[in-house]
């Protein structure tokens, strides 16, 4: 990367500072773009969701990882449920899509309760392992809420056979689905409900390529904190199968991480291990010669985080990435650029400056997928809940059991975010796959303009520049006339 006329920041930089320059490309199609990742997490999209209780949870990671990214479970999930996590996401289908499932005699109101947790807008009805009807929120409109699933569903279902869907291969099957008008198809193995495949999912199953471990089984991470006995918890998330393990905390340039990368070190971890926060070269230093793999960067730039309005710690994540991203290229090693997108146009600007992926938390905190129930703010637009990991209620939830009622009382009086956020869904990219398709759409066309097929194409190649607020509201779109 190199700033346009030689320009050199007297300042440092976000990503609202900067901007792209196009420059002459033979790249014609956006298709001929490859975003997959050489950090040795195997992700086919530089996509990572943050590990925050509020956004990486099992749906989110089985869905990302279909389409090329990873999830990293949060650090305060007991080890036992990280394992049915991974273990849950391992036996997705690469492909094929988990629906919601209902049974005949549930209720309407068991079913609004439970459409919101997938894309797909509709439940499966399955009796005895078998789809027998499907139902919307359609279906329930105008229904009493204790009426039985099995009054309203519709029963004109299309299902496919999984062996013969593998057979035909998707652009038959999408076929199929159209020329049936369905927007949705139940998919059965052996006349067992398998999942459904959607017209939609189907063109981007051959868009995206899915994260798969050796064994062709979908990727998923796990964090680990700094405190305790860490081996140990690194030992129970790398038996559960984890495929990245991120050693986490909000300072990660600090005595206790360089001790806690000692001790993930001397279990042989066998996969590749991130470490952070940092935001300086030295940081990045230090946790490599301590054993990081990857260093997470980013101090401050979340949309939970108050760090930097608490304490005044922290840096512009564009020159901290930057930065960082130099200096672990010197020792072999790789960035992760974590929090401060906000749009497309900012994923892209990390990647130029270096990073090997982008962790995106708050962005995918209001979608189908990630933990929590939908709420309406009264005006009928929809939200989810979120918080930041070192706020009150992240730090309370994970210290619960932990030394004394006081020792938690003295802890629970200082934070550093947000205890409770809404995040509304777009109505136009209310799923992670809508938001993933608008990312990668974004930075596949930001690799053409560089000339880029490859994202270390687009690093070496990427031209930028830096403008004025000024500059920066004029690229903001106008939804109306002036």
């Amino acid at each position: 990367m190199r700033f346009l006329d030689g320009q050199q920041p007297t300042t440092d930089l976000t990503y609202g500072d900067v901007f792209l320059v196009p420059s002459r490309s033979d790249v014609a199609s956006r298709f001929d773009v490859d975003l997959s990742t050489d950090d040795g997490t195997g992700t086919t999209v530089p996509v990572v969701v943050a590990n925050m209780t509020a956004v990486a949870g099992r749906r989110m990671a089985e869905t990302v990882a279909r389409r090329g990214g990873v999830a990293i479970i949060p650090q305060d999930i007991p080890a036992d449920v990280v394992a049915d996590v991974v273990a849950g996401v391992k036996a997705k289908d690469p492909v094929i899509e988990t629906p919601v499932v209902v049974g005949p005699h549930d209720t309407v109101s068991t079913v609004l309760t439970l459409l919101g947790k997938r894309a797909h807008g509709a439940a499966v009805v399955v009796e005895d392992g078998r789809p027998v009807g499907v139902i919307t929120e359609a279906d329930c409109a105008g229904t009493d809420r204790f009426t039985q699933v099995g009054r309203v569903m519709a029963t004109d279902l299309l299902t496919l056979d999984a062996a013969e869907v593998e057979a035909a291969g998707l652009e038959a099957t999408f076929e199929r689905l159209h020329a049936a008008k369905a927007s949705l198809a139940t998919v059965v193995r052996d006349g067992v409900l398998a999942g459904v495949l959607t017209r939609k999912g189907v063109v981007r199953s051959s868009v995206y390529s899915p994260a798969l471990d050796a064994a062709g089984r979908l990727r998923v991470g796990a964090a680990v904190g700094i405190n305790g006995d860490v081996a140990t918890k690194a030992k129970e998330l790398l038996a559960a199968g984890v495929d990245v393990l991120v050693v986490d905390t909000a300072h990660g340039h600090q005595a206790k991480m360089l001790q806690a990368l000692e001790a993930v070190r001397s279990v042989d971890p066998g996969v590749p291990v991130v470490a952070g926060n940092v935001v300086t070269a030295d940081g990045v230093r230090d946790l490599v010669a301590a054993g990081a793999d990857i260093l997470k960067v980013g101090v401050g730039p979340g949309a939970m985080c108050t760090t930097r309005m608490q304490t005044a710690v922290g840096r512009p994540q564009f020159s901290a990435v930057l930065e960082c991203a130099a200096a672990a290229r010197e020792l072999g090693k790789h960035v992760w650029a974590d929090g401060g997108v906000r749009h497309p146009r900012d994923v892209a600007l990390a990647l130029a400056a270096g990073a090997s992926q982008v962790m995106i938390g708050s962005w995918f905190a209001g979608t189908y997928e990630s933990p929590g129930d939908l709420h309406d703010d009264g005006t009928g637009r929809l939200y989810k809940e979120s918080f930041g990991m070192a706020s009150a209620r992240a730090v309370a939830a994970r210290t619960a059991g932990t030394g004394t009622a006081f020792d938690r009382a003295r802890k629970a009086l200082y934070e550093e975010g947000i205890s409770s956020g809404k995040m509304y869904l777009d109505p136009a990219r209310p799923g992670v796959e809508d938001l993933l398709d608008d990312i990668t759409s974004g930075l596949r066309s930001s690799c053409t303009y560089a000339g880029a097929r490859t994202l270390a194409e687009f690093h070496e190649r990427a031209l930028v520049g830096i403008q004025s607020a000024a500059g920066y509201q004029e690229g903001m779109p106008l939804a109306t006339s002036w």
